[in-house]
């Protein structure tokens, strides 16, 4: 199997799947219980979360735990929201930003959502989020890496921006950066990610606070790991998420190396077929979109699946439309954005099967043109 819908969610590594098991049997206190069984299980979540936070360069206290980077996402707009009643609800945001930021942005009254404009890479205009923060914004929410198309934003010259002419509050959207990018938190006030994306398990992610930004819980209840989300702390999955991103930081950039070699190689040969590809060069290697215009996706992705090769069309998390919302407002090109594949990698990629994937396509482009 040669699987490259890494960005949609990866496998799970045993070892990390071995801790969960083993603190679900060795660790069954409630870690708000009062007896020694909730004493030692509240001792293990603190230290996976110190360990979390120290790899972070955060408090322990900045520390989050959620289900998902889509709650993260929304206790991120939501609660800053209601943290601020009296601030200005306006949002600044981009139109590549994954649907757990739009949708919420859509679906949330009373806000005026304002799209920062991109320049010919996608990259967020310095000079119109400069004038735009004169409108003194709450919030700012953007993606590190976009999910789709891979591309990259400057988060410490954007927050730096941010610091220097606003009281906003920056949201970064993380899930596809961290254990793949350098990450620098410095001037950055919420963070998302979540452990699936790096060979962990579903069902749990972050969101990083600092300590001086308000926010209110979406979820209310009795005591958790931490006051912004009330419920059982599921320990087990914190716990995991813990040893995923260590794992996962051990190797980065080695991972990092391979990976940029494997999606060099992918490029020059989908450009020897005369494939267009939308994702820019100073993407995330991790993420490689491209078009083969007169082919519907599925009918690609279906014949590659029958090769035991499997990729997506967009972002798994995207609506149903036809055709790719986001690389037809970047493109104005209906075919291209009607015919897009996304292929993402994992640090587990290899050369091999980037070379066997070339070779199915190829196979599968001529059996088509015949």
């Amino acid at each position: 199997m040669i699987y490259f819908d890494n960005a949609a969610t990866t496998s799970v590594n045993d070892e990390v799947l071995k801790t969960f098991v083993t603190v679900s049997k060795d660790y069954i206190g409630n870690t708000n219980s009062i007896h020694k069984l909730g004493f030692e299980s509240k001792k293990l979540m603190n230290a996976a979360t110190k360990q979390v936070a120290d790899f972070l360069n955060v408090l322990e206290d900045e520390i989050i735990f959620t289900s998902s980077s889509s709650e993260s996402n929304n206790l991120a707009i939501k609660g800053v929201l209601d943290a601020y009643p009296n601030r200005k609800r306006i949002i600044l945001t981009t139109i590549l930003e994954h649907p757990s930021i739009t949708n919420t942005l859509n679906n949330l009254k009373d806000i005026e959502v304002i799209n920062l404009k991109l320049d010919s890479n996608y990259h967020i205009d310095i000079n119109d989020l400069k004038e735009k923060l004169k409108l003194d914004p709450v919030l700012v929410s953007i993606h590190h890496v976009n999910s789709e198309l891979g591309i990259i934003q400057d988060i410490d010259v954007i927050g730096k921006i941010i610091k220097e002419n606003s009281k906003a509050i920056f949201h970064v959207d993380g899930t596809q950066s961290l254990t793949k990018l350098n990450i620098d938190l410095s001037y950055v006030d919420l963070f998302s990610a979540s452990a699936h994306k790096f060979n962990g398990l579903k069902g749990v992610a972050i969101l990083m606070k600092k300590e001086k930004t308000n926010l209110l819980p979406l979820i209310d209840g009795g005591d958790s790991q931490t006051i912004y989300r009330a419920g059982t702390p599921p320990l087990p999955l914190i716990v995991s998420f813990a040893k995923a991103l260590r794992l996962a930081l051990e190797k980065k950039d080695e991972a990092y190396l391979k990976i940029r070699k494997i999606n060099n190689y992918l490029r020059d040969e989908l450009n020897k077929l005369g494939i267009t590809i939308n994702s820019k060069v100073d993407s995330s290697p991790y993420i490689l979109n491209f078009s083969i215009k007169g082919i519907k996706p599925e009918t690609m992705i279906h014949k590659l699946e029958a090769n035991d090769i499997y990729l997506s069309t967009k972002t798994a998390c995207s609506s149903k439309e036809d055709y790719s919302q986001s690389i037809y407002l970047l493109t104005n090109d209906k075919e291209i954005s009607k015919t897009s594949l996304r292929l993402s990698l994992s640090k587990d990629s290899t050369m091999e099967e980037a070379k066997e994937f070339i070779k199915i396509l190829k196979d599968n482009l001529v059996k088509d043109s015949l």
